[in-house]
């Protein structure tokens, strides 16, 4: 993890560094910090079957799927396919229903993971 200083003792150890960073007015800085993982969540898009894993009926699942195909985030065929599916053997079919706290409790539980492989943070 990296280390916390004081804006003084930042000063005293990097003078030259804190007078660039802190002092000088027309610089623009963007720090970048490698922390040797990446989070597994950024960027991530859910797909039709992870909203209809959310359903909690049939009827919510084809809601789901005409509103996926009515804004152009689905082809109309395949969002008859995906009906034809559901009409045929259930939301179930899908996998489990994914709870509402769902991706809540995954990314904490992939944090404190991490978490743990870092010297001094548990």
């Amino acid at each position: 993890m990296a280390d916390t200083y004081r804006i003084n003792d930042f000063k005293k150890k990097y003078p030259h560094l804190a007078r660039e960073v802190l002092e000088e007015k027309d610089i623009s800085l963007k720090l970048s910090v490698n922390m040797g993982f990446s989070d597994p969540w950024s960027g991530y898009t859910p797909t039709v079957v992870d909203y209809i894993r959310r359903c909690k009926s049939l009827e919510e699942a084809f809601e789901v799927v005409d509103y996926l195909v009515n804004h152009g985030e689905l082809d109309a065929r395949e969002g008859e396919q995906l009906k034809a599916i559901l009409e045929r053997n259930g939301i179930e079919y899908f996998g489990g229903r994914k709870q509402d706290d769902y991706y809540y409790k995954e990314a904490k539980r992939y944090w404190e993971k991490i978490f743990k492989q870092i010297p001094g943070t548990h």
